[in-house]
């Protein structure tokens, strides 16, 4: 009979080990399952352990602890290990971890031939980075998957980096069935701060879930997108662990029962599972925090070193001091190693900031209130009717002042933590070594808030007050200049970023809200991973940093301030809002109409601006805008405009346009025309999906992702070409915050509409041109963006119209600076008035004509007056001047018939008396005639008549050429008298 000895039996034990492993059953209805022996991979073996049955289902052992399955026994894990008990915790990515998969995906449906389609997405993935994952930085669509199947419920939680929102970063969870799971509804995950991790963690049910960790970039320019980092994956929910992790290289675990391993201190290392760290040997080898190993020590260079001011001593000297970048991994005792410069040199101590002095000590103190200095003058009282001008005001660089503070950070690690990110150097102060080339060198100015002057009353929405710094960089690689806001201390925002080589200007940013302000500058020499030094050189300096009306500021000078009308000494009162002091009496008057009130200076009524052509200004002075009604004159022509139903808010979705790998995108313009008082009603948000419009109106106005104004733009990411669920919007910018004014002429303010941008109008009616500019100044549009909208009439357009961009400029600029839209409606047509119609005349029935008003075709007007109700008036009709014209014409032809029978009558008169005549003539030759008689003979009628007037009748006429007639007949007859000639 064969015994087997303890140590047969352990041998025998490791071998069955390595062929079979112990697994749980799946849960069954009544909660229990059994543990089975499975073959492990590769093994064919015989006689496995029976099934037993196993521990309940929502068991599960604590932190720190494992099941041991063979027992199934909660045990201790071992030194140089941890576990989490009932969870899992992906923290070492120097390799992609079992279980993880990358898919990348891009558009589904390519525009273009086949030879013009974009290069593929084969090659985009996560990256792991050592301690750290790095997503994508192109435009595809890559998930990071994830797996795992819960016992209970549970949870996961990460922690990311996610600083540029032209890369859209989701997390969602779908089941088994591919179904999205409803705790992750909140899809979206939130912006973080440069240099700042952020936590992300969502509930998970029991059963399988799939962990989607999804990020596209948005390529529409030559910037490159900054990629999402994630590390620290934890899962909480897994019913048990069999086994403990082993500690990570650089990591460590002294005691039994651990739940997290120890990173090891500077200048040691350790190997994975290490019980504890080893030291390095400090002469000649170093090593940061978390190392794996130890390194050689390099010889000393200039970019080892640096050098600050001292503070000023009692003779107002400074000592120029070098000191070695801390810590210290080079060694001066190699060949070609540098020695540090000797410290000590004395100079001129720069004078003191404005509105601070300096007493007799080493230091400069701020100005007492109600004081000013220049900085090199002792403080003084301000004058009677003036007041100090807070506000900060640094040039010199000689200690940081006390509002400000400097540090170092790195994503990948910790090296450069503690370490002095910014530098003093007199008259700037610039970027510092820092620990490697990639970490961010950060500089902060606190200020608790913003207020105008005492005599300036801020109207809601005017400008509080203001930043501007002087600034250069100098940089051989793709450093980067980051400026950003951080308002009431809840979230950091990019303002503006500056790449590259930098020649000295100036930025200004304006604050139109008083709250607390934390401004940002932050430097990276590279974004790449590198953990040398090998552009130290690489640096900003910012020469000057000037806020104006900060509340706990100081006064390098004084201004005139109003006083009040009892007042006989120095007060100040507050001017109430649109008011200036007038320069005599230091009182408060207010603006004339249509003037607003300069937000720099209230002294003088040169203070009160004249709004633009076709404008007017608020009840307060504070802004100008158009209230939505024009005239024009025009050929003796008066136009009157009523833009008032365009005044809501017009929307113009202009696109698709393409990345160069074919993603498409759209630009969404927003214009807010007029009216409403002058508040800028266009608003554009950022990451739509994250809420709702009306959620971030009612919110905070602290949220930075909605902005409102004039003109706004925003890039959106239709849904169908990245696969998402809704649309997505980014870049929201303001291209207008500021009202010009409103003129037919299409030149304003430097602003030009050429002739050739629009097509031609088909009409008489001009054109109404309204102006914008934007206040915030950029490094492309150092005078800011300007905004122009052409309103044509146009009766094919009915309602809000349509509004359309120049076709040669098809995102709506051609420089990036200046932006033109056409805006077509039947709403921008001039009001109508009596030359806009005509009256036609109708027929005359049974004594009535109607007279009827009509548009002028085609009708170029809307509204205005109506058009007149038809007239109705009397009239002869036909019928009665027919009978009258045949009565007419009866009457002529009886008087004609008259007239003939009249003449024929006295033609046969005269006839008779003339052939009378010559019978007795031939009768009665030798007798003597008878005496003429002037007696009318019987049956004769009096050929003559009375005439009583010069003027002849027509009657008279005829009868005088009848007389006539009768005389150029009448013969001269020679009478034979009857007497003898002897009588």
């Amino acid at each position: 009979m064969l015994v087997h000895s303890p140590t047969a039996s352990n041998s025998s034990e490791l071998r069955a080990k390595k062929d079979y492993h112990f697994e749980y059953t799946e849960c069954d209805s009544s909660g229990s399952r059994w543990r089975v022996a499975i073959p492990n991979s590769a093994v064919d073996c015989s006689g496995l352990p029976d099934p037993v049955r196993g521990k309940e289902c929502t068991f599960s052992c604590a932190s720190g602890e494992y099941l041991e399955m063979k027992n199934q026994v909660c045990s201790k894990c071992g030194e140089g290990t941890y576990s989490l008990g009932s969870g899992i915790k992906f923290d070492e990515w120097d390799e992609l971890p079992a279980g993880f998969s990358n898919v990348a995906t891009f558009m589904d449906t390519v525009v273009g031939p086949s030879d013009s389609r974009p290069e593929g997405c084969n090659n985009s993935s996560w990256v792991p980075r050592g301690n750290y994952i790095e997503s994508n930085r192109d435009d595809c669509t890559v998930s990071l998957i994830y797996a795992v199947h819960l016992k209970k419920s549970g949870y996961v939680f990460f922690e990311y980096q996610y600083v540029d929102n032209n890369i859209f970063f989701e997390f969602f969870i779908q089941n088994d069935q591919c179904q999205e799971m409803d705790t992750t509804a909140d899809k979206w995950v939130k912006l973080t701060d440069n240099g700042e991790w952020g936590s992300h963690s969502v509930m998970l049910k029991s059963g399988t879930n799939i962990l989607y960790w999804r990020t596209t970039g948005i390529l529409m320019g030559s910037k490159a997108v900054k990629p999402v980092l994630v590390k620290n994956i934890t899962i909480e929910g897994v019913a048990y662990t069999s086994e403990c992790f082993p500690c990570k290289p650089g990591t460590f675990s002294d005691k039994p029962g651990s739940f997290i391993c120890q990173v090891c201190p500077r200048n040691t290392y350790s190997e994975k599972g290490a019980k504890e760290c080893i030291r390095c040997d400090e002469d000649s080898q170093f090593s940061e925090e978390g190392s794996s190993e130890c390194m050689e020590r390099p010889p000393c260079t200039s970019k080892d070193y640096f050098q600050i001011h001292t503070p000023c001593d009692e003779e107002g000297k400074t000592q120029i001091m070098y000191k070695w970048i801390e810590p210290k991994i080079c060694r001066e005792d190699l060949t070609d190693a540098i020695r540090l410069p000797p410290s000590g040199e004395k100079k001129d101590c720069p004078p003191c900031n404005p509105g601070f002095y300096n007493n007799g000590s080493s230091s400069c103190h701020p100005c007492p209130p109600g004081t000013f200095s220049d900085g090199t003058k002792e403080c003084r009282p301000c004058p009677a009717g003036t007041e100090p001008a807070l506000g900060f005001e640094y040039k010199w660089w000689n200690v940081l002042p006390g509002n400000m503070k400097t540090s170092c950070f790195n994503v990948g690690n910790s090296k450069c933590d503690g370490m002095n990110g910014w530098e003093v150097a007199g008259d700037h102060i610039q970027s510092g070594a820092g620990g490697s080339d990639n970490d961010y060198l950060i500089l902060n100015l606190h200020i608790p808030g913003f207020k105008p002057p005492t005599s300036m009353t801020g109207a809601m929405g005017s400008e509080l007050g203001r930043i501007t710094f002087v600034f250069e960089t100098l940089c051989s690689a793709d450093c980067v200049l980051y400026f950003m806001v951080d308002i009431n201390r809840k979230s950091t925002n990019v303002v503006e970023s500056w790449g590259g080589t930098k020649e000295k200007q100036a930025y200004t940013h304006v604050i139109f809200k008083n709250a607390t302000f934390t401004f940002t500058w932050a430097f990276q020499r590279t974004n790449q991973g590198q953990d040398n030094r090998r552009f130290i050189n690489d640096m900003v300096k910012i020469y000057s940093i000037t806020a104006t009306n900060a509340v706990d500021g100081v006064a390098s000078s004084c201004r005139a301030c109003a006083l009040g009308s009892e007042q006989s000494g120095s007060s100040c009162v507050p001017c109430p809002p649109g008011h200036y002091i007038e320069k005599e009496t230091n009182q408060c008057v207010e603006c004339p109409p249509d003037t607003y009130l300069s937000i720099h200076q209230v002294y003088g009524k040169e203070a009160c601006i004249p709004c633009g052509p076709g404008s007017r200004s608020t009840l307060d002075h504070s802004v100008c805008y158009s209230d939505c009604f024009f005239y024009h004159e025009k050929e003796n022509q008066s136009l009157h405009y009523d833009f008032s139903n365009l005044s809501s808010v017009g929307s113009l979705m202009n696109g698709p346009s393409f990345t160069s790998k074919g993603t498409k995108y759209f630009h969404f313009f927003n214009i807010s025309l007029c009216g409403h008082e002058g508040k800028k009603l266009a608003l554009c948000t950022n990451n739509i999906t994250d809420f709702t419009v009306k959620e971030m109106v009612a919110g905070s106005d602290d949220y930075t992702n909605l902005v409102g104004a004039f003109v706004c733009q925003s890039t959106i990411i239709p849904s169908e070409s990245k696969g998402f669920r809704a649309a997505l919007s980014s870049q929201s910018i303001i291209l207008a915050d500021t009202f010009l004014g409103v003129t037919v002429e299409t030149t304003l303010q430097n602003i030009n509409i050429k002739e050739d941008m629009f097509p031609v109008s088909p009409s008489q009616i001009p054109d109404v041109h309204f102006f914008y500019k934007s206040s915030t100044t950029t490094t492309s549009c150092v005078n800011g963006r300007s905004t122009a909208v052409k309103m044509r009439c146009n009766p094919a357009k009915p309602g809000a119209g349509a509004i359309s961009v120049p076709s040669k400029c098809p995102a709506g600029t051609c420089d990036g600076c200046t932006f033109y839209f056409l805006w077509e409606s039947v709403e921008a047509c001039p009001l109508c008035t009596e030359h806009d119609f005509h009256e036609i005349e109708g027929a005359c029935k049974r004594g009535f004509q109607e007279t009827l008003y009509v548009w002028n075709e085609p009708k170029w007007c809307i509204k205005g007056i109506s058009l007149p109700e038809k007239k109705l008036s009397t009239c002869e009709t036909v019928d009665f001047w027919l009978k009258v014209g045949a009565g007419v014409g009866a009457f002529t032809a009886v008087l004609l018939v008259a007239l003939t029978c009249y003449f024929w009558k006295k033609n046969q008169k005269l006839e008779y008396k003339y052939s009378k005549l010559v019978m007795t003539t031939n009768s009665k030759e030798c007798e003597l005639p008878a005496a003429d008689s002037c007696a009318i003979m019987e049956g004769e009628d009096n050929e003559e008549e009375v005439v009583y007037s010069n003027k002849q009748s027509l009657l008279g006429k005829l009868k005088s050429l009848a007389t006539k007639e009768k005389e150029d007949h009448f013969e001269s007859v020679q009478l034979k008298s009857s007497r003898s000639p002897n009588i």
